[in-house]
């Protein structure tokens, strides 16, 4: 039997480890993940949905840089039915977790290794055409498995799926495949986000044609999905039974135009602290190249986070960054590990302050999408740009 004063003692080490490791973790720069925010999202895109469409998380390439798992868990706490993956790997992290709701593997799986593996986990393939399908028959059917299988029409994005046209050879094909079940058909548009709708309207004529081929000759899905954020937010006609939404989970509309469909909270916060403030003299250039140069006395702020931590080294002297509430400019070329500000109007700033690169502090705000508007890029890279050196810090 342990005794009460082992058992304190390890409590103890606990419960300092917990202290180191929020210590370490926030030592020089960190990702802030705000769960109260996803969930709030998740319940407001819910809410927006019919009572039977049922609400798929994309929490692929680890939710977007926001930790697959924790991400997961919350959503489905919060409304989501369902979550979507975009490798094997992401499928099976999910597992190991113990997260037991059904995932969709969105990207192509063909090797045989793999299809066992995604037997073995229970996960759900995507099926593109009928070749692969075979390959899949005839793997599970060497284990003695079957498997729910989504089929994807390609309606115009021309990437992964089997061409519209053929939707009732192909479905037709995978019902006579003894292991394999259809679980859904789906397709994905590739230009939700746009205010012309024309090409979505297109795509959407052309998977509600196949559709109804299908029907003609008795093959009705158990489900229909065709929604991505864009679509979710803009087009109830597109919701059939399942939306796929990732960028609106994590707070950010997938553009302008959408913003005032419902009301959603970036998740996302990345933090950095100051590691030295120098003051330099006019004429002096600041970082690699000399990119910037400075024109009066200038104090100089020393921030522990660069571009092998996913800050853009193309923002340099673009950056923007909220320290003690106040709006100053990166100067210099990004580093690798660094980065510098110019705090010449601030006093008693001292290594250790914390400075905020994407947040909010009081009335100020820097977002993914200000850094996408400057790269001529999208959010969605922005976010999955944060590299895992920045611990994530749930909150």
């Amino acid at each position: 039997m342990v005794s009460w004063q082992a058992q304190q003692q390890q409590t103890n080490l606990e419960s300092n480890l917990d202290v180191l490791s929020v210590l370490v973790n926030r030592q020089r720069a960190w990702v802030e993940i705000d769960l109260t925010a996803l969930a709030g999202n998740v319940s407001a895109i819910k809410s927006f949905l019919a009572p039977q469409t049922r609400l798929m998380a994309v929490v692929k390439a680890d939710a977007y840089g926001h930790g697959a798992v924790t991400v997961a868990r919350t959503a489905l706490a919060h409304g989501a039915d369902c979550l979507a993956i975009a490798t094997l790997a992401e499928g099976v992290e999910l597992r190991q977790a113990g997260i037991n709701a059904p995932i969709l593997i969105l990207g192509a799986i063909n090797a045989v290794e793999d299809i066992k593996a995604v037997a073995v986990w229970s996960l759900e393939p995507t099926i593109c055409n009928i070749d692969q399908a075979l390959v899949f028959n005839r793997t599970l059917a060497t284990v003695g498995k079957s498997l729910k299988v989504h089929l994807k029409l390609d309606t115009g994005m021309s990437r992964l799926g089997t061409n519209w046209q053929q939707a009732v050879s192909f479905a037709q094909s995978v019902n006579t495949l003894s292991q394999l079940k259809i679980a859904s058909i789906y397709s994905h548009f590739s230009t939700a986000d746009e205010l012309d709708p024309s090409i979505m309207n297109l795509q959407h004529q052309r998977f509600n044609y196949a559709l109804t081929q299908l029907k003609n000759v008795g093959i009705v899905p158990p489900q229909i999905h065709l929604a991505n954020s864009a679509a979710t937010l803009s087009d109830r006609s597109c919701h059939y039974d399942l939306v796929r939404v990732g960028l609106a989970i994590y707070g950010l509309y997938p553009a302008t135009h959408l913003q005032q469909t419902i009301p959603l909270k970036p998740v996302l916060q990345v933090k950095a602290k100051i590691t030295q403030v120098k003051t330099i003299p006019p004429g002096e250039g600041v970082s690699y190249g000399r990119k910037f140069v400075t024109h009066q006395e200038t104090k100089v702020a020393v921030v522990g986070i660069g571009y092998a931590d996913g800050i853009p080294r193309n923002l340099s002297n673009q950056l923007k960054a909220i320290v003690r509430g106040q709006l100053v400019s990166q100067i210099g070329s990004i580093t690798m590990d660094q980065l510098m500000l110019d705090i010449t109007n601030m006093n008693d700033i001292e290594p250790g302050e914390i400075v905020t690169l994407i947040g909010q502090q009081n009335n100020l705000k820097i977002t993914a999408e200000d850094w996408a508007d400057k790269l001529n890029t999208i959010s969605w890279e922005i976010l999955c740009g944060f590299k895992h050196r920045l611990p994530r810090i749930f909150n």
